[in-house]
């Protein structure tokens, strides 16, 4: 009986202390922060990102397969910040396109529906590019998220582009990178899919984790546990770190371990076989050797990650801005805060928002959160919920989908366009044209036939902000021999297509050399 009541006893305090090991471990760390140097965090990520593109700006893409050697000298000067946003305000679109999200919350709330950030920058009045472009043709013709981001109806989804526009649910999210990753979800998958979305997961868990840690090198490993292992976005970044340690005082031959393994272009019509590319992972990868390289030092951080070429812009950027929310934006150099006082009250273009009205905007968001996910605020100091970085759910863009061949056309569409390819599907690049810059714009309707069939109707705007830059595309055909036409209806005099080129895919890839029998 003795033994029967310990034995009991036993069990029971056991029990009990298993229960209350579980609750210690569902209890997320506080950490206390004073609300100046939340402050100060805010401000620094989003001046590091006006820096850092201000920075890269001049050579945009003029880099494309190469670095930018170390005798081309990269501008810096006092009154820089404030001449770009005056004479080339269209520079910033990886900042003021993070405002149309930024200025919905402020509107509609943290919790605003997907609808409201879709609709807002799809009727934008500034000009997109790639995943965002095709994402706004497919949210104006009626394709919503998360439809309009997928790769099958949108060929850009492996692009950069929700990597340059995640920085705000980073900054809105400090220490609280699964919570950046919840709003990463519902707009990333706008105009993005895949190691496309991965992109601004990642960008947007450096951010969350700069608040609350001074080691870069542990914040750029520690984000990575955001993506699935499984990806090629993570593999790629991993083989960056990799290579960091490998190479420790070598950027540059890092940067060729890069280009050798992951330069390779599947998806983006743009930079299928050519040596331009605005893929995600790689030039996540640049951000990240900026990072490891320059080791918190901000100099190094934006040479480098500039240097590396191709987005030289964006990279700069979110490399700054990361770098920038570690250190704080009273911890900027003074010398990378040349004149960006005398431009903090400068409106973004398109925007009814400056540097001073996005740190009052973001620092509000920010407290939000803190007490959305269980934290604390008080009259001058926070407690911040730090979360363990958990992965987001896997996908795949353009799986068993490879490029093999690139046809150029070079045609006008003005009524029909036939031809044949041997593969399982195609991406038909061109534009629509009008007679003249003076007349109306029109909708130039278009019907799709693949062997005989009917497969799609759709419409090439000529307003050069709702356009389509691909005419068609389709992936998923059975292997083999096809024909295809395009077949332009009816459409006033002097309007037609441009059609430029003709990308063929199939389900293996090249072996890289055609046998020729002679």
């Amino acid at each position: 009986m003795k033994s029967n009541f310990l034995t009991y006893f036993f069990l029971l305090g056991a029990f009990l202390i298993f229960q209350v090991q579980a609750l210690h471990a569902q209890k997320k760390p506080l950490k206390s922060m004073s609300k100046d140097e939340l402050m100060d965090k805010v401000k620094g990520g989003w001046a590091g990102q006006t820096i850092g593109v201000t920075f890269g700006g001049p050579t945009e893409f003029r880099y494309r397969g190469t670095f930018i050697q170390d005798y081309e000298n990269l501008a810096w000067y006092d009154g820089y910040i404030k001449s770009t946003m005056t004479h080339n305000p269209s520079l910033f679109d990886d900042i003021y396109m993070d405002l149309t999200f930024v200025e919905v919350m402020d509107r509609l709330g943290v919790d605003a529906p997907v609808d409201s950030f879709a609709n807002a920058f799809a009727n934008a009045s500034y000009g997109l590019w790639h995943a965002n472009q095709a994402a706004r043709y497919n949210i104006l013709t009626g394709i919503k998220a998360p439809e309009s981001g997928h790769w099958k109806n949108n060929p850009h989804a492996d692009d950069i582009d929700y990597q340059i526009e995640a920085d705000f649910a980073g900054l809105m999210n400090p220490g609280m990178p699964n919570s950046a990753s919840t709003i990463s979800d519902k707009i990333g998958h706008i105009m993005n899919y895949g190691d496309g979305w991965y992109g601004g997961v990642y960008v947007g868990a450096m951010y969350t984790l700069a608040y609350v840690n001074k080691d870069i090198h542990f914040i750029v490993n520690e984000a990575l546990k955001t993506i699935p292992a499984q990806s090629d976005f993570y593999k790629c970044i991993a083989d960056v770190i990799k290579w960091h340690k490998q190479y420790p005082n070598n950027w540059k031959q890092t940067w060729f371990e890069i280009q050798q393994k992951w330069a390779e272009e599947v998806g983006c019509p743009e930079g299928v076989h050519a040596p331009y590319n605005i893929d995600a992972k790689i030039n996540a990868a640049y951000i990240v050797l900026g990072l490891l390289y320059g080791n918190g030092d901000f100099t190094k951080t934006l040479e480098i990650s500039t240097r590396a070429g191709q987005d030289s812009d964006c990279n700069p950027s979110s490399a700054a801005g990361i770098l920038g929310t570690m250190v704080g934006y009273s911890q900027i150099p003074a010398y990378w805060k040349m004149g960006l006082a005398e431009a903090e009250d400068i409106n973004f273009k398109y925007t009814e928002t400056s540097l001073n009205r996005v740190y009052q905007i973001s620092f509000k968001h920010a407290l939000e959160m803190i007490q959305k996910n269980g934290g604390k605020v008080s009259a001058n100091a926070v407690e911040i919920p730090v979360q363990k970085p958990v992965a987001v759910r896997y996908e795949k863009s353009f799986e068993g989908v490879y490029p093999i061949k690139k046809v150029g056309v070079n045609r006008q569409l003005k009524d029909k366009y036939d031809f044949e390819f041997e593969g399982t599907g195609f991406v038909l690049v061109g534009v629509a044209r009008k007679p003249s810059k003076e007349a109306t714009d029109v909708d130039i309707p278009l019907e799709v036939y693949v062997d005989g069939k009917k497969i799609a109707s759709t419409i090439m705007p000529t307003n050069y902000l709702k356009r389509k830059d691909e005419v068609f595309w389709i992936y998923d055909l059975p292997k083999g021999k096809h024909k295809a036409s395009i077949v332009k209806k009816e459409t006033p005099e002097g309007y037609y297509v441009d059609l430029t080129y003709n990308l063929i895919y199939s389900d293996e890839p090249n072996v890289g050399i055609e046998n020729h029998v002679h």
